[in-house]
């Protein structure tokens, strides 16, 4: 009985042994056929995919050409015009970007469809010829940045010494617009911007809202290496904060514009620039720190200067130079019919007036297009009381 029982005993601790030496060894090879099969399915859905997502490309070429195709009908439609700036029609973009906004459901945010249709309607405008439009430089200015957001890549950029040669390029006709810094959310008006307009004859076509991030710049990277930073005023100012807490006593030295700032420090390792990043690209330049702007919400408007006005677009803000005799309530008087009417006023601000010592001429920001009313009946009231109103353009609100 002994010998039976102990047979037993290790047939059945042998069966069992067999069991689990059996289990482990089929565990991993159903579990790698699921696994090749789900694997096989995800490869055929990802191959289903790109293959839906080809032919939207192809749909999207082709709609982009046909796009092109009626571009040139407009052209055609509106006869042998002298130049691109012909065909060029402010409100009309602003209309459709504005459309762009309004049935956009995501999932791409509003701003990079603009971007997109920005870019489509530049490069069908180029077929023409492209827009010479002149800015700030040199090569690598938040002006560059305005101009590109503003009309697009394809317009042809002109880099020019400063804000004064903007004005006159664009009035001998070498460039067709100018893209011009006007104010800073945090350090306010580009005073030389407004002076020029007391004399120039050039119309304001536009405005672009432009996010400005500042970086310290410099050619060895590190910040224990500088001595002098470049910059433009305002850029300095923009980062007087920072600057004060983690280069106190360094050199500060004006310059035109953060790209000039760039490229002279480019040429020391103890020098350092405060300019964006495309600054950075463009001079070959490592970032220190940044972005370094006291504010969060930095943001410098730009104003597109042309030579003629354009129609309503829907949404417009009109800019007043106003030139006031001297008596009382006489601000009162151009103010009033405004708020009358109940036309919003965006900005006010006086200038010394050229040529009359103690005088001044006041700019006016206001809603509404001039060739509409009410803001078009507030104008002719006050031109009928003896006040002076240049209209110094009407232009579609910025569009992000």
């Amino acid at each position: 009985m002994a010998k039976k029982t102990s047979t037993t005993t290790k047939t059945t601790s042998s069966k069992l042994a067999q069991k689990r030496v059996r289990k482990p060894a089929e565990k991993p090879a159903k579990k790698s056929a699921k696994k090749a099969v789900a694997v096989a399915e995800t490869r055929l859905d990802l191959a289903q995919v790109r293959t839906q997502i080809d032919g939207i490309d192809l749909q999207i070429q082709q709609l982009i050409a046909e796009r092109a195709n009626w571009a040139q009908q407009v052209g055609k439609a509106k006869g042998k015009l002298a130049a691109a700036v012909d065909y060029y029609r402010p409100e009309r973009e602003a209309q459709v970007l504005r459309r762009v906004v309004d049935r956009n459901d995501g999932p791409l945010a509003d701003d990079v469809l603009v971007r997109l249709f920005r870019e489509v309607m530049s490069a069908c405008l180029a077929q023409q010829e492209p827009l010479k439009i002149g800015y700030l430089g040199p090569e690598g200015t938040f002006s560059q940045q305005a101009v590109y957001k503003h009309f697009g890549h394809s317009a042809h950029g002109l880099p020019l010494g400063s804000i004064e040669e903007v004005f006159q390029e664009v009035a001998s006709g070498s460039a067709d617009f100018g893209v011009v810094p006007v104010e800073n959310s945090g350090q306010g008006t580009i005073q030389v911007t407004l002076d020029l307009f007391l004399t120039s004859p050039l119309r304001i076509c536009g405005e672009v809202e432009l996010r400005v991030h500042q970086y310290l710049l410099s050619r060895s990277g590190r910040l224990e290496d500088v001595e002098r930073i470049f910059g433009h005023p305002q850029a300095l100012a923009q980062a007087g904060g920072w600057l004060r807490t983690h280069l106190p006593g360094v050199e500060r030295i004006p310059t035109s514009s953060n790209a000039e700032g760039a490229r002279r420090a480019r040429n020391a390792d103890d020098s350092a620039a405060i300019a964006g990043e495309s600054a950075a690209v463009v001079y070959g330049l490592r970032k220190i720190a940044g972005p370094i702007e006291d504010r969060s919400d930095n943001t410098t408007r730009f104003l597109v200067i042309g030579r003629q006005p354009f129609p309503p677009s829907g949404n417009d803000r009109t800019s007043l130079l106003v030139f006031i005799r001297d008596r009382p309530g006489a601000l009162y008087g151009v103010l009033e019919p405004l708020a009358r009417r109940g036309i919003s006023m965006n900005r006010i601000e006086s200038r010394p007036e050229h040529g009359h010592k103690w005088q001044y001429a006041f700019f006016i920001d206001v809603a509404g297009h001039c060739e509409e009313s009410p803001l078009k009946d507030a104008l002719a009231e006050i031109n009928a009381a003896g006040d002076e109103v240049r209209v110094l353009g009407s232009y579609p609100v910025a569009i992000l």
